[in-house]
């Protein structure tokens, strides 16, 4: 695996490979869902790159910008063992150079102010930057991004719409611990007591896709799942099932024949998010 740190240097590779490059960008403290991304950019016969950069634009909050684990040695051998090609991890000068307004303003509608957007403002418009920024660095033939960041997911494929990018995007299941929980840089930052807790997101996701199938209410669906995760010592900041293209919020079963429910929790001092296909 190769390992750059300069635009020009990894450009100058990428312009000389024939082979499609597949493209995962990540913020580092990886996990299986990470390498998952790389393997099937290898299993689609691509070239796989990875990038790891903490974006600061994504984070509202100072405190949790400061606390992101950063793990690149352990996250190289990762990368490694998944047989990943390229691995670009630059500073933020290479990403922002001093003096260049990069910051990209799309009407993204509603998709960036609800759920995620309603409690981490200004989040995908920074999101969208460094992802427009790092998909002109690469350039490559398909991105790789996982589902358990549905929301993201949803507004960076309406980014390439807007923007006529010449990727493709690739939504990548959702990787899970044995019991469940989803995984994510964050886990590590659970106790173990809120680590035992935290399964509960993902029981009640299941509980609303099998009250949904036995045709219960849309809104008792929310509102009996909020008090689920609040009855496992969870802080549920939102529960909202809602139509899978469009993010808004579906009252009834038959409204939509693509249902995603997405949820955030705090587990402690550790917010938590999750989804899943309902229907």
């Amino acid at each position: 695996m190769l390992i750059f740190k300069k635009v020009t240097d990894l450009r100058r590779w990428i312009g000389n490979q024939t082979t499609p490059v597949g493209f995962a960008p990540t913020m580092g403290a990886l996990h299986d869902g990470h390498l998952e991304l790389v393997r099937m950019a290898k299993r689609e016969g691509c070239l796989a790159v990875a990038s790891i950069f903490v974006n600061p634009t994504q984070f509202n909050d100072p405190r949790d910008l400061e606390k992101y684990p950063r793990t690149v040695e352990k996250d190289t051998e990762l990368l490694l063992s998944a047989h990943c090609d390229a691995l670009f991890i630059p500073s933020v000068e290479e990403v922002y150079p001093p003096g260049e307004n990069l910051r990209i303003e799309l009407d993204f509608k509603h998709l960036d102010k609800v759920m995620e957007g309603k409690f981490r403002p200004g989040h995908f418009e920074g999101m969208a930057t460094v992802v427009n920024r790092l998909l002109d660095i690469v350039r490559p033939h398909r991105l790789y991004m996982g589902q358990k960041d549905f929301q993201q997911l949803s507004v960076v494929r309406d980014m390439i719409h807007q923007l006529d990018l010449p990727v493709e995007l690739v939504m990548c299941p959702t990787v899970r611990e044995s019991d469940g929980l989803a995984m994510s840089s964050r886990n590590m930052r659970l106790t173990p007591e809120m680590r035992a807790a935290a399964p509960a997101i993902h029981q009640t996701l299941q509980w609303a896709k099998s009250a949904l199938n036995n045709k219960r209410p849309i809104e008792d669906i929310q509102s009996e799942a909020l008090s689920k995760l609040a009855a496992n010592s969870l802080r549920p900041e939102y529960f909202e099932i809602v139509d899978g293209e469009t993010l808004l919020n579906v009252g009834d079963h038959n409204e939509s024949d693509f249902i995603v429910a997405c949820t955030a929790a705090f587990a402690g001092e550790v917010r938590l998010i999750d989804n899943l296909v309902l229907k």
